[in-house]
């Protein structure tokens, strides 16, 4: 069960388009019209590139679409378009990322403002084609900003804003905009798609400001040995942590255009709960309705929502789950020899302030209904999940990690 994204009184429905999060994400490329999108197909994230090259071969923008041999190719290709000068994007998934990684690092340490379109999908083996956020998970530390969407139109409105954020010259790094695969890039859901004219003004032209082909001296991706890699890394660091302080003034930007203002976590009715999930991604919309369906029955929860995850928005976590005595974190990914990503996060974030038990789930596309959610928080209620120890979701019922 997915949410619909809410919209206030007053909206001209004849305003909304039924679409895919694929053709949202490929309608906020086509607005923004970059200069350059070099890319390699891959499931679930080829809608995103047939879209796009349709809107070209249609003339409704003038993106040069590069068909290069691999992803990894795909990435080298845009950190030069980009530090040449050339407002540059690209999309991926799984393997297609995995291949990617390698030059998401240089391209976070190179300050390359690239835009990655992510139809976040398991990684092999086995071989799976649906989502979770395994590849994701492996992008992690490698200094790309990495946004989550919950549907459509939040992957829509995620693109345009991840190129202002991308582009602005304290940030200057890679933003990632995950949407997961199938559940967000082939379901169709309403959009409300703004003015083109409105997008072009809010993301504005590309300003690099030291482009390699400016004609003066430079150098860009120097090999740099101990006494100076740790000087630029801290650089790269410390442009990463500002981009909560520069998502939260984009953000606030981009409410004037919607009306919907988007923070780096979405508490949702937490102010009382005493049970809450934290998550990211597509099941949020689910685990509102869970949300909803519980307090009608006089349950206490809440759920917190992760939309900015690097960087990892730690304060705000923190601040909203000092009170909750319950936790659960879900986590679309596993980590092998130890505990799951998000986890990690929100533990370090929170400092064992209060009860926090690590739930994997939707691994490999595992559908994941309502009562399945509701498996979990009856499970915080009841103590039956205990601390320490990941837990499985494995569809309705929980399974736990053998001692």
């Amino acid at each position: 069960m997915k949410r619909v994204p809410f919209h206030g009184p007053g909206l001209d429905l004849s305003a909304l388009t039924v679409m895919t999060g694929a053709q949202g994400v490929a309608h906020a490329i086509r607005q923004i019209d970059p200069d350059v999108f070099p890319v390699y197909p891959i499931t679930p994230q080829t809608p995103i590139i047939q879209a796009v090259s349709q809107f070209v071969a249609d003339g409704l923008c003038h993106t040069h679409v590069l068909d290069i041999e691999s992803e990894h190719s795909a990435m080298s290709a845009a950190v030069g378009a980009a530090l040449a000068g050339a407002r540059t994007m690209t999309a991926t998934a799984s393997q297609g990322l995995a291949l990617m990684v390698e030059v998401i690092y240089l391209a976070a340490s190179m300050r390359a403002p690239i835009v990655v379109a992510v139809g976040n999908r398991t990684l092999s083996g086995p071989i799976n084609i649906h989502g979770d956020h395994s590849d994701a998970m492996l992008a992690r530390d490698s200094g790309a900003v990495q946004l989550f969407a919950e549907n459509a139109e939040e992957a829509y409105h995620f693109t345009i804003i991840a190129t202002r954020l991308a582009e602005d010259h304290h940030v200057l790094l890679p933003v990632m905009v995950g949407l997961d695969g199938f559940t967000i890039t082939h379901s169709a859901e309403p959009v409300e798609l703004l003015p083109d004219t409105q997008v072009e003004a809010f993301v504005g032209p590309y300003a690099y400001p030291s482009p390699l082909l400016a004609g003066e001296a430079g150098t860009y991706g120097p090999f740099a040995m101990p006494d100076s890699y740790f000087e630029l890394k801290r650089q790269e660091i410390r442009a990463v942590e500002g981009v909560l302080d520069i998502f939260d003034h984009v953000s606030e930007e981009f409410s004037y255009l919607t009306g919907r203002r988007y923070s780096a976590v979405q508490a949702y009715r937490l102010d009382d709960a005493e049970a809450a999930l934290v998550m990211m991604g597509s099941h949020a919309g689910t685990a509102k309705e869970v949300v909803d369906a519980m307090r009608l029955r006089g349950f206490r929860v809440g759920l917190l929502q992760i939309r900015l995850y690097r960087p990892f928005p730690r304060a705000e976590v923190r601040q909203w789950l000092a009170r909750v005595s319950k936790v659960a974190v879900m986590d679309k990914a596993s980590s092998p020899g130890t505990l799951p990503p998000l986890f990690l996060d929100v533990a370090a974030s929170v400092a064992h302030s209060q009860e926090l038990v690590s739930v994997i789930y939707g691994l490999g596309g595992r559908d994941v209904p309502a009562v399945g959610l509701q498996t979990v928080f009856e499970g915080l209620y009841s103590d039956r999940l205990r601390q320490g120890v990941p837990h499985y979701l494995v569809g309705r019922e929980m399974e736990q990690e053998e001692d």
